[in-house]
């Protein structure tokens, strides 16, 4: 069902109409994080079905934010790429981001605990720089969840790809982490450091001590994990 207009003139009004419908922002952010294909935006949005992923697309290609595009080698499959007008939009996501990390109460956020969605932003935003330059594969190991979403693997590549696993890769594990979904969270979100939680054993390392060292350095953080906290 469309959207009620809010019948103003003014530019933040009609604004409003395309990008305040539930799951707009949360979409243009995994757009803009370089998520193309349906599928991978499902895994950024695991909470949005998939009829409402495909009504947001179509409305937001109707409002020229994005385009459908083929996919060259495989015709039968399409990727949603931002227009001029989409990419405007970057300040406006980076803002909301920034101002969500500054004033909105921690305690808050990690009360939303995914670990699929936290696996997915990590091994996105994954900086292999500090990384040897071979095959390192990273388990990690969330105490707290059942055995079917306790074990996942990151698997990166000399070559920087990476790739994440929720079945054993068959590779030999360089680093064993062992922690919990809001310990992870917390750091992947600034509010806590890797060093912190090993002090607090709420965060274990076993293995490469190259790697275990390095970790606070490659680990994908948020991009607003840098921002000031201004929250009491």
């Amino acid at each position: 069902m469309a959207q009620p207009s809010y019948k103003q003139f003014c530019p933040v009004a009609m604004a409003s109409e395309i990008l305040c419908t539930r799951w707009t922002l949360i979409l243009l952010r995994e757009l803009m994080a370089g998520s193309s294909r349906f599928n991978d935006l499902r895994r950024g949005v695991p909470k949005m079905s998939p009829t409402l992923l495909s009504q947001r697309l179509k409305e937001l290609e109707e409002s020229g934010v994005i385009e459908r595009v083929a996919i060259k080698s495989e015709p039968n499959l399409f990727e949603y790429i931002l227009t001029e007008s989409g990419r405007d939009l970057q300040s406006v996501i980076d803002t909301v981001g920034q101002w969500g990390q500054r004033w909105v109460e921690s305690r808050l956020s990690l009360r939303n605990l995914d670990p699929s969605l936290l696996m997915w932003d990590m091994r996105r935003n994954l900086d292999t720089t500090p990384l040897p330059k071979k095959r390192c594969v990273i388990q990690f190991l969330y105490q707290e969840l059942p055995v079917s979403k306790k074990h996942w693997w990151l698997v990166i590549e000399p070559d920087g790809e990476t790739d994440l696993c929720w079945a054993d890769p068959g590779f030999d594990v360089d680093l064993f982490v062992t922690t919990n979904v809001k310990t992870m969270t917390a750091i992947w979100m600034g509010v806590d450091t890797v060093s912190d939680a090993m002090k607090d054993d709420t965060l274990v390392l076993v293995g490469s001590t190259a790697i275990a060292d390095s970790m606070q350095s490659w680990l994908g953080l948020s991009p607003f994990a840098a921002t000031e906290r201004r929250v009491p």
